[in-house]
């Protein structure tokens, strides 16, 4: 599979780690959009929220309690922050593989 977030995972593509577990890997963004801007994404290659199954379910529970373990580490908490995740061409998806962007550290706005 040509997948650039499963090759990160599999270490042959570099990345700046924030955390790992079974499930779960967490790294910066290299075109950050604020200051704390964290990928979020499961080891296991799913396409999209749209991709995800039956079998998914503890898994997606696991990725959520990773944004959560993240951001607080990142000290997002107090203030808050935003959990985004792109689905398909016009979602303005570019890696098709589940990824949440954690977005903090000011004041985020919504220009729709």
């Amino acid at each position: 599979m040509d997948c650039l977030f499963c090759k990160i995972i599999q270490g042959e593509i570099p990345s700046k780690k924030v955390y790992e577990d079974d499930d779960v890997y967490a790294f910066h963004d290299i075109n950050p959009i604020a200051p704390v801007h964290i990928l979020v994404i499961p080891k296991k290659h799913i396409s999209s929220v749209m991709g995800v199954d039956e079998s998914d379910k503890e898994r997606i529970g696991s990725l959520h309690l990773a944004i959560q373990k993240v951001a607080k580490e990142a000290g997002l908490e107090e203030n808050g922050f935003r959990v985004v995740t792109n689905i398909g061409k016009h979602g303005q998806q570019t890696v098709f593989h589940l990824h949440y962007h954690i977005i903090g550290g000011r004041q985020l706005e919504w220009n729709m």
